[in-house]
């Protein structure tokens, strides 16, 4: 859940518990009024009818205990004022029947809703009666007694309630609105640095984000831009250690190579020529030396095989003098005479490994290219047509260059129709795919692994800029 959403949420709990609050404390306080105002009907029915008992007894002269002009008939116009509307007023007369008077229901709103009317009578129960006595002469006369109607106290209850939660909700629709506003304004920069922070990700370390009002976005705004320079300047510390580490090891290479050319080719060179000396003086009295010599000729012939593709592999053609696209050419032509002199050495039965056939697209002019990015295009391209051919089985592996964009850089594209699927060769162990990618990444370049327009196979493209490499714009991923 996002955080906006649950303080919102959260906003949203608040006020629904404070307006329930509201709400029960508006029904308690409408209760105890009506409680008040039937006390109050009953002491205004009481002064009421004590000055209806002394008119009569002074305008009428009537007097003693059975004198009932003393007690008149209270239910009049000025008595029914003094009752409040929706309560009722009991009153008997000492040895009489009471006599029940009821205030109108003027004033007291719509009727409620039935589940309104059921929690009021849930929550406060009948309203309690109020007991008056009316005396006369120290004398107990009479007992009044009031208590407020039933339906008119869930009216008013309901108006009271019903005004107050009115206002009450308005009150927190606009707070709610107003604190969303406020909250999703405050929480803004929250968002800008989760996507500074995938930014990073992908390997932008030259990111900055601003200083915040908030005091804590602020700090960790900081801490991000602490983090990118630090990861800058590692970045920058790794290429440049990384290129260093691939031109000793082109040094290495070279140094190898020329070692075995002149000792180890010389060597089998000089076996070569005894070995079809020996043949040769002994092929008239001799014939088992002769043969073992022409064996040894021929495992000689072997091993010279191996030591020219061991050293095409270790030293590429002079960049400087060939130039990338005659190399890379030439490297495609290898791996096609490899499959053609594997196939010449099939036997007569069907085999079940499949020949690929590389073909080589170069689009633009690659004389340009500098010798450093020249080098390191050319080894990407031997270790992709490498693991083409040894992870899976293709039938036709294509190598693409393209170099008409200086701006863009060098696009090299490697695609083969063998099988597989790309996040298992990410998964695979081995340093073949992690020296191509740390290869690219020192020259500031991008590389990816994606499946080909077809769908079968595996696609590997990199992109090698031809400017100064940017330390902190590579891509590691």
């Amino acid at each position: 859940m996002r955080l906006l959403t649950g303080l919102i949420l959260r906003v949203v709990g608040v006020v629904v518990l404070c307006l329930v609050a509201a709400s029960a404390w508006v029904m308690w306080d409408v209760s105890r009024t009506i409680q008040g105002e039937a006390a109050a009907s009953a002491d205004r029915v009481v002064r009421e009818a004590r000055e209806l008992a002394w008119r009569e007894l002074t305008w009428r002269g009537s007097s003693g205990r059975d004198a009932k002009y003393a007690f008149p008939d209270w239910r009049s116009s000025e008595t029914l004022r003094v009752i409040a509307p929706g309560y009722c007023v009991s009153l008997a007369w000492t040895d009489e029947a009471p006599r029940r008077l009821c205030g109108g229901w003027s004033g007291m709103g719509a009727a409620p809703p039935a589940w309104f009317d059921a929690a009021y009578a849930a929550l406060f129960g009948p309203s309690l009666p109020v007991n008056r006595t009316v005396t006369l002469h120290r004398r107990d006369a009479g007992q009044v007694i009031a208590v407020a109607d039933h339906g008119a106290a869930a009216r008013q209850a309901w108006r009271v309630v019903s005004v107050a939660l009115g206002v009450a909700a308005a009150m927190a629709a606009g707070i709610g609105l107003l604190a969303t506003l406020v909250i999703g304004h405050a929480l803004m920069p929250a968002e800008r640095i989760v996507r500074s922070l995938r930014r990073m990700e992908r390997g932008a370390y030259d990111l900055r984000l601003p200083a915040f009002r908030a005091q804590e976005f602020a700090l960790i705004a900081r801490a991000v831009n602490d983090l990118t320079q630090r990861l800058a300047e590692n970045t920058a510390q790794r290429a440049a250690l990384t290129r260093r580490l691939f031109q000793v090891q082109e040094e290495e290479r070279r140094a190898l190579a020329r070692d075995l050319h002149d000792e180890f080719g010389q060597c089998l060179t000089a076996a070569s020529a005894l070995a079809a000396a020996i043949a040769a003086g002994t092929a008239e009295d001799r014939s088992d030396i002769a043969e073992d010599a022409r064996a040894i000729s021929g495992i000689t012939e072997r091993m010279m095989s191996t030591l020219r593709s061991t050293l095409a592999r270790l030293r590429p053609p002079d960049l400087d003098e060939v130039g990338l696209e005659r190399c890379l050419d030439h490297l495609v032509a290898t791996w096609n005479a490899r499959g053609v002199a594997r196939a010449a050495a099939r036997t007569s039965a069907p085999a079940l490994e499949t020949i690929p056939a590389f073909r080589l697209d170069i689009v633009g002019n690659l004389s340009h290219v500098p010798t450093q990015a020249a080098l390191s295009l050319y080894r990407v391209a031997q270790e992709c047509l490498t693991n083409a051919v040894r992870h899976g089985r293709p039938s036709e592996v294509r190598l693409r260059v393209e170099g008409d964009d200086p701006a863009r850089g060098l696009a090299l594209s490697v695609e083969d129709d063998g099988g597989g699927a790309p996040e298992c060769l990410e998964a695979r162990p081995g340093y073949g795919l992690v020296g191509i990618r740390e290869r690219v990444a020192a020259l500031g370049g991008s590389l990816s692994i994606e499946r080909p327009a077809g769908g079968i196979g595996v696609r590997v493209a990199a992109i090698i800029p031809l400017a100064a490499p940017d330390p902190a714009g590579a891509r590691f991923a």
